[in-house]
């Protein structure tokens, strides 16, 4: 697919998809869904892709969510255009639970609604200090209902989310970290090579680990603690078998840097 809304780029094993609607704050409108979703598949399925950051252009706006100006325009159409449902839900992220490979947000600006709803569908989250996070859908009469309601709580306190979510409050970078939602504030002139960081940091563990690890994590969420432990994860079982598991206390022992292949 050609990218008409976003940028793809690869360099190494980090991918970085960037929302390319500044006029539009990087809202989302389903084009861009559309092509955001081929792009998460792309990274899914590259085996040479083990980590992708998400981003928006410009500095205003990592994105400011769903595109309601477009629906507004849309909405005076006589026949408006149709779109099939994406798989992966809003931005092509916010209900794909199957990707176990790391996903970094480095919020640039607004990340609301919509916005916010993919950034907390990643793992990490950095963010600039100028950065705002929020879930304002009750104030244009619709709710956070691509995981924004169900997400927030699961990764705050819950009456801190609640007081969120029911006034549609934007919560700044720094309040978003000291409430856990965010892992890193930075200047803005240094968020990209802060998640780069991060990234580079991920890809001195063993990508198979990393991907057991992820699922573990989340799919133990569910369970309690006792069958949490003794649950066979896809990816745990993978990574028993692996040629990394064997090259990591090999490296160990050898003194030397270990030389991954992800399988």
């Amino acid at each position: 697919m050609a990218y008409e809304f976003i940028t793809y780029e690869q360099d190494e094993r980090i991918v970085t998809i960037t929302i390319n609607r500044p006029e539009r704050m990087n809202s989302i409108h389903p084009p861009t869904t559309a092509e955001l979703a081929d792009a998460w598949n792309t990274f899914a399925n590259d085996d040479d892709a083990w980590i992708a950051i998400l981003t928006g252009a410009g500095s205003r706006a990592f994105s400011a969510g769903n595109d309601l100006k477009y629906t507004a325009e849309m909405s005076r159409e006589a026949n408006p255009p149709r779109f099939a449902p994406v798989a992966g839900g809003f931005g092509g992220i916010t209900a794909d639970f199957n990707c176990p490979k790391p996903m970094i947000a480095a919020v640039n600006g607004f990340a609301l609604g919509g916005g916010c709803e993919m950034a907390m569908a990643c793992d990490i989250i950095v963010a600039a200090e100028h950065a705002v996070l929020g879930l304002p859908e009750p104030k244009v009469g619709l709710m956070a209902g691509a995981g924004g309601v169900h997400r927030m709580p699961r990764h705050i306190p819950l009456k801190i989310a609640m007081g969120f979510m029911l006034t549609g409050k934007h919560v700044p970078a720094a309040e978003a970290h000291r409430w856990g939602l965010v892992n890193e504030v930075v200047p803005a002139d240094e968020l990209m090579q802060t998640a780069r960081r991060w990234a580079e940091e991920i890809l001195l563990c063993a990508p198979i680990s990393v991907r057991a690890s992820k699922e573990a994590a989340y799919g133990g969420l569910e369970l309690p603690l006792p069958a949490a432990l003794t649950h066979n994860f896809h990816q745990q079982r993978l990574m028993s078998g692996s040629e990394d598991l064997i090259e990591g206390p090999r490296a160990f022992a050898e003194k030397r840097t270990p030389n991954w292949k992800g399988r």
